[in-house]
């Protein structure tokens, strides 16, 4: 009976490891991934150009999250894809110029990255604490609000 429960045990810990893991693993592309997309459209905003996205990587990402993200985890990467969404549409068949277009993007951007970030460290480990900033992401809107006033074209400081 002893072996029994012991190789039960066992088994139960080995896929508890393999799941943090694969999460940690899929978290880590999806953040990568989510940075590349934002700044590459955050770059073409401001200098200004048509953005070049590379979709394969964010979307295999997404897929990636989709096997093993928990719920919580899961919404607040949805979350993040939809404003991704939003910003696109600013480019939708012209040049979006106004950066007061981009301020509640950037925001909700700012807010669902912490938030995913939150719900990623959690999902590891309950006993991770909420952080109330993150390190990396889109750029405090101080960087993105500077605009060089001579020729009038949007530039990051």
């Amino acid at each position: 009976m002893g072996v029994v429960a012991g190789g039960v045990v066992g088994r139960r810990s080995e896929n508890r490891k393999w799941l943090q893991e694969t999460q940690t693993s899929a978290y880590e592309r999806f953040l990568q991934a989510f940075g590349a997309v934002e700044m590459e459209l955050r770059e073409a905003f401001l200098e200004p150009r048509r953005p070049a996205v590379a979709w394969g990587p964010f979307n295999a990402s997404i897929q990636s999250l989709s096997l093993v993200a928990n719920p919580e985890a899961a919404a607040a990467a949805l979350q993040l894809c939809d404003v991704i969404e939003d910003f696109t549409i600013l480019f939708h068949d012209r040049q979006p110029a106004d950066l007061e277009e981009l301020r509640p993007i950037h925001t909700a951007l700012d807010q669902g990255h912490l938030k995913f970030v939150n719900a990623a460290r959690r999902s590891l480990h309950p006993s991770q604490e909420r952080l109330t900033q993150t390190l990396g992401g889109p750029s405090p809107w101080r960087g993105v609000a500077f605009v060089d006033q001579g020729d009038g074209a949007g530039a990051a400081e």
